[in-house]
């Protein structure tokens, strides 16, 4: 399945992101079927061809969430927002009575 996503790019402490459609198997940094924008969170700005983002959805591609819902953000289509995360599920915390007792082994000799 295709997906369109980012593609990290630029050093370290300076994120530059690529917006590409590639196999959704294939690793992010990767090589990639076409570059279709860009987005520089530092300067807030986001670069995309959408009529290429379109084409690619018409034959079948996915969008991922942070894809979708920075095109959400910047006005690029009027789509839902889709959850990008999930929170992590926190332990419970055990009582006394459950915690597992170390058992004593007999000493050998």
């Amino acid at each position: 399945m295709l997906k369109i996503r980012l593609q990290r790019i630029g050093k370290r402490g300076q994120a530059y992101f690529r917006v590409i459609v590639t196999e959704h198997t294939k690793k992010p940094k990767g090589e990639f079927l076409e570059l279709l924008g860009t987005y520089n969170p530092h300067e807030k700005e986001f670069k995309v061809k959408k009529d290429r983002i379109e084409y690619w959805v018409s034959k079948g591609a996915g969008v991922s969430p942070t894809v979708n819902n920075l095109m959400v953000n910047y006005k690029v289509w009027d789509k839902p927002k889709m959850q990008s995360w999930k929170p992590k599920k926190k332990e419970k915390a055990i009582s006394d009575k459950e915690q597992v007792k170390p058992e004593t082994q007999p000493a050998t000799q």
